[in-house]
């Protein structure tokens, strides 16, 4: 697994986050989703895929859209491990992204790249820069790029795809704070755990 980077950051004493396990996914389950709202130094959602055994995990400072005109960008962060997507709660302060995680949407998904007619790995996909994911989430459902705009090391746009799905006077992000776990909002969760 790849979450050195990930458990590197952390002080697994003082913050409740998981540490991360081997994966145990059946063969066959489709592979999970999670965006976590993420009150931090800067407010922001993670996007978070399940992808090799880990959630690749990108920070969208503006949440995700359903509206395909917009382009949200994408940050990469570190791996995570797969039982971060159960996580909500507050990160101690003096810990690495301090703050309180919300868990703001979460289902599974589906890698519908293609080339050529095939279905391209999503590693293959990330690799080359290119990731197209259908969403099936209790809020975000329907097609979305991953595009990463600049070299290996570049930021990335979350583009909502031109689907069925779409909606361009919907607002999930300000329309719909609460959490898909708890029924409570960021400051909810917040106060709960001071």
């Amino acid at each position: 697994m790849s979450l050195n980077k990930y458990r590197d950051k952390r002080d697994f004493r003082k913050t409740d986050e998981p540490r991360g396990q081997e994966p145990d996914a059946e063969p066959g389950t489709k592979p999970i989703f999670v965006i976590q709202e993420h009150d931090a130094s800067s407010h922001h959602f993670d996007l978070r895929l399940e992808i090799d055994g880990v959630l690749k995990s990108w920070s969208v400072p503006k949440g995700p859209s359903t509206d395909p005109g917009d382009r949200r960008m994408a940050i990469p962060t570190e791996d995570h491990p797969l039982d971060y997507a159960d996580f909500e709660g507050r990160i101690p302060e003096g810990e690495y992204g301090a703050g309180t995680v919300l868990i703001w949407d979460r289902g599974t998904w589906t890698n519908i790249t293609e080339k050529d007619g095939e279905t391209r790995s999503a590693e293959e996909a990330l690799e080359q820069g290119h990731l197209l994911a259908w969403l099936d989430g209790e809020k975000i459902r329907g097609g979305y790029a991953l595009h990463r705009t600049g070299g290996s090391d570049g930021n990335w746009l979350l583009i909502k795809m031109d689907d069925d799905q779409a909606d361009r006077r919907r607002n999930p992000v300000n329309t719909e704070p609460k959490s898909v776990q708890s029924d409570r909002t960021i400051d909810e969760v917040a106060a709960d755990e001071t």
